[in-house]
């Protein structure tokens, strides 16, 4: 029943990612004379805890101070929309994205109008009631405990915060019509983590994100069926920014692994490209049974149980994504700039939301069954496996699953 932490366990692989995810680790030179470097701002999780995986892309001084963005930078929902050819502005009403989360971000709500404001986008209101669905006033945003109660939230977290505001952000920015619910767990335990997707099924979401992880260990099975086994609602989890290595919940047959790539600009039909981004995190579980709706794309040779991971979206800190935060934390707050599979997670549960049917389905099938409405990126290494666990192919691979989004057709 020993659960094993990841996080840090491949020195390697690290060493592959775009850059340091600790506060005081080293900062990449620039050739304007400054640099950057990459936080992790959840901090490793204890034994049977989890962390978020949240990157903060900053620009610094030589003498180390962070320089503030007046404006956003990094991806916008227009950018996004483009890149994965969605239909943002039309679908997605009547859709509850819920957002799962530890601890409290007290300023969500204005964090996030905040940032739709900015992209021109209409401010949310409060639902009317704790659950979305029951709400007469969609698209609308609701904010619960673990117990679905809307008071008496947990306490304050400005790394849980930052990672929040990413999350309500992206859906934002992906599903602008979607009405959110923000779940916020007690602590960042797998139990709490997992009563509170449980809360978000029962209130009515229609998708759940869950852009955290933690090692696997054999009570896994236990979680899989006391916590992510919700037929007809999408759930999406990270599959982790340690690169290659296998994480839960994105491990459990109930959920779609959403793993990470690098987004950039390109004179391609399509004008993006992408590769697989090395921290995303991959592999082959260690306990976790392999869905049949997976094995015919992950033989028996590659991986005898679950496969990490199914589809992926960007997550790359160099090429990441606006956000606004202002429960200031580590000295930042404001405009700031994300990466890691805390981005993936919420964008692709969003796009879900988009396509509209997740009630149609069980788990993470759909995608599975229409290859063809993804973007499939096959070059790129979370590490040095030897197969594709870790390297992206054509077809499926491990880092970057089956692709990207090509519109909503695959969801």
């Amino acid at each position: 029943m020993t659960r094993r932490t990841l996080f840090l366990a491949v020195p390697a692989v690290l060493a592959l990612a775009s850059a340091a995810l600790t506060p005081t680790a080293s900062a990449a030179p620039s050739p304007a004379g400054l640099a950057h470097r990459n936080v992790r701002v959840c901090s490793a999780p204890a034994s049977g805890d989890v962390a978020c995986h949240a990157i903060r892309h900053e620009t610094i001084t030589s003498n180390g101070r962070v320089i503030s963005n007046a404006t956003p930078a990094g991806y916008g929902p227009g950018d996004l929309q483009l890149a994965y050819g969605l239909p943002s502005a039309t679908s997605g009403a009547g859709q509850v994205v819920a957002i799962v989360d530890a601890y409290n971000d007290p300023n969500a709500l204005s964090d996030v109008n905040t940032y739709r404001s900015q992209f021109g986008t209409s401010a949310l209101p409060t639902c009317t009631k704790p659950s979305p669905s029951l709400s007469n006033n969609r698209p609308c945003f609701s904010k619960v405990n673990q117990k679905g109660q809307a008071s008496g939230y947990p306490r304050n977290n400005g790394g849980w915060a930052q990672e929040i505001s990413l999350d309500l952000d992206m859906v934002s920015a992906v599903c602008p019509n979607c009405s959110i619910l923000l779940v916020e767990a007690s602590s960042a335990t797998f139990a709490n983590l997992g009563t509170a997707v449980n809360r978000a099924a029962v209130l009515g979401a229609t998708e759940i994100s869950n852009s955290y992880g933690g090692g696997e260990s054999s009570s896994d099975s236990n979680y899989d069926a006391s916590y992510f086994n919700h037929p007809g609602v999408a759930i999406t989890a990270s599959s982790g920014d340690g690169g290659y290595g296998v994480e839960y919940p994105a491990a459990s047959q109930y959920v779609t692994a959403v793993g990470g790539t690098s987004l950039s600009r390109s004179t391609s039909s399509r004008g993006w490209s992408e590769t697989a981004w090395s921290g995303s995190g991959s592999g082959c579980s260690a306990y976790d049974p392999q869905p049949k709706w997976q094995s015919s794309f992950v033989t028996n040779i590659v991986c005898a149980r679950r496969a990490v991971a199914d589809v992926s979206a960007v997550a790359d800190p160099y090429t990441g994504v606006a956000v606004y935060d202002s429960y200031n934390y580590q000295g930042v707050g404001g405009w700031l700039v994300f990466g890691g599979t805390s981005v993936s997670s919420p964008l692709i549960a969003s796009v879900y939301a988009l396509a509209g049917n997740a009630n149609t389905f069980s788990y993470g099938t759909f995608p599975y069954s229409h290859t063809s409405a993804l973007n499939d990126v096959n070059s790129g290494s979370n590490g040095s496996c030897g197969t594709v666990l870790c390297n992206a192919t054509p077809g499926w691979d491990g880092p970057t699953g089956l692709g990207t989004p090509s519109g909503t057709g695959a969801f």
